[in-house]
């Protein structure tokens, strides 16, 4: 049965009786006080990791390779962030339009140990390739773009949860699932540490250094560091929504209808826009019995607002029971399909983004200039332009001490944004604010003071790609 509209009631502010999405406005109802406590320390660590997605868990994973005291916080019950509760099962591209593999170091290991049956893409002598034929057919799987195969594989999101937990209790990691890091502590313009929330009630981690991997730079913000923050009713880069996977569908049957009656398959996608309100088309999993729905995505949104982010699993959800509804009684192969699972973390793409030391520009991504202060390599978004150098500058606070940043909330513009903040950029910053915090807590050097030259020597020997600024 699917869920009617009227679950959402306009009275309630939620809705304009025209359907349109209207934030509410809760008047000013004062103020309490909270009464002043000693909060207890619960331990004392070199590196702090605060958020175990993508970034945090390689920067944990580098920073205790690196020989440091790692203490990993994360406020769920599992790491991998969206590529796993948030159903990101699609990694984005690891490799450039050569076919060279860049992102390396622990996000490439990570997928390495995932099972033959967990990972779906083509075999690294395919990529790079631009045979017409199998770019045709890795592309409806999103995997070849450009008439370039690439690696980009789709992969199960719960071996990603074990194999990152292996990876991290490996590396002897001290970790905390069910801990909220609600504020940082700073002293004299440096960040010690934070204070966490749990079951087991606040309590305080004191640090030598913090890497805020939180995805929305939530100690970085409150630790007094600028920040851009907009919100684009019409990007596609601000949306946000609950991914879902749908289990019991025929995908080969699915692909070759689409083959076999194109004209039919236009009229699908027709009449499913006519139809459902938010029509998209699903991914092709890592099992030809599974898709994921990676939206509808809904744009102006904030997710950092309490009623935004309630209003978005609504409306995720009833839009998912309308596409499913539809699919069964339209779609060759989904027939049987039902909902497997909706994502435990929502799909928030863009919240606020670090005004730090150094800034990644879409000018500067695109001259193909080898920063000196490199600390990775990303692909770029086309043939057309050169492969992109992370500059350390990136991580690092303009202000505060103590502190490195990673994941989607580096300093970036919002053009560059638009592929920073993909999974497989965020195990390269995560690896790279990892090893760079280790350091740092080491040797007694603040972050913004270290010698790049030694962050770049420890992250090759980890297995990053690094560049020779004169050689490329």
């Amino acid at each position: 049965m699917a869920i009617s509209d009227s679950n959402i009631a306009p009275d309630k502010g939620v809705f304009n009786p025209s359907g349109e999405f209207k934030r509410r406005e809760r008047p000013d109802l004062g103020t309490v006080q909270e009464p002043a406590r000693n909060i207890p320390v619960f331990a004392t660590t070199d590196v702090l990791v605060v958020g175990g997605g993508p970034a945090g868990t390689t920067a944990a994973i580098a920073a205790a390779r690196c020989g440091a005291d790692v203490i990993l916080a994360e406020r769920y019950n599992h790491l991998g962030g969206l590529s796993t509760g948030g159903l990101v099962v699609w990694i984005d591209r690891m490799t450039n339009w050569n076919g060279e593999l860049l992102i390396r170091g622990v996000g490439e290991e990570m997928l390495d140990r995932l099972p033959d049956d967990a990972i779906y893409g083509p075999p690294p002598e395919q990529w790079g390739s631009r045979e017409e034929e199998l770019a045709r057919q890795w592309a409806r799987r999103h995997t070849a773009f450009h008439g370039t195969v690439t690696h980009a594989p789709m992969i199960d999101p719960e071996w990603l949860k074990l194999e990152s937990l292996n990876l991290v209790l490996g590396a002897n990691i001290e970790l905390l699932l069910h801990s909220w890091v609600a504020a940082p502590l700073v002293e004299d313009g440096k960040v010690t540490g934070a204070i966490l929330e749990s079951k087991q009630g606040r309590m305080a981690v004191k640090a030598t250094t913090v890497v805020d991997a939180s995805g929305d730079g939530d100690i970085f913000a409150q630790a007094g560091e600028g920040f851009e923050g907009d919100i684009d009713d019409d990007d596609i880069h601000h949306c946000a929504n609950t991914a879902s996977l749908l289990s019991g569908v025929d995908v080969q049957k699915w692909f070759d209808w689409q083959d076999a009656n194109p004209q039919k398959y236009k009229d699908f996608m027709r009449r499913g826009r006519e139809e459902t309100k938010h029509f998209i088309l699903p991914f092709a999993g890592w099992r030809n019995d599974v898709v994921v729905f990676m939206g509808p995505r809904f744009s102006g949104f904030d997710v950092l607002n309490v009623d935004d982010l309630t209003t978005l699993e609504i409306l995720s959800r009833e839009s998912l029971v309308e596409l499913l509804n539809y699919y069964r009684g339209n779609a060759p192969g989904f027939e049987e399909a039902w909902i497997m699972l909706t994502a435990p973390q929502l799909g928030a793409r863009h919240s606020r983004r670090l005004v730090g030391a150094g800034k990644m520009t879409g000018p500067g991504t695109k001259s193909g200039e080898i920063f000196a202060d490199e600390i990775g390599v990303s692909p770029s978004l086309s043939p057309n332009i050169p492969d992109v150098s992370v500059p350390y500058g990136s991580l690092v606070p303009a202000k505060t001490d103590n502190l490195l940043v990673a994941g989607r909330h580096i300093s970036t513009d919002a053009q560059t944004h638009t592929f920073m903040r993909e999974i497989p950029q965020c195990w390269l910053t995560g690896h790279a604010a990892g090893v760079a915090a280790a350091l740092s807590a080491n040797a007694g050097v603040a972050p913004r003071k270290m010698d790049v030259t030694e962050i770049q020597k420890a992250l090759k020997k980890q297995g990053a790609l690094i560049r020779d600024t004169e050689t490329g």
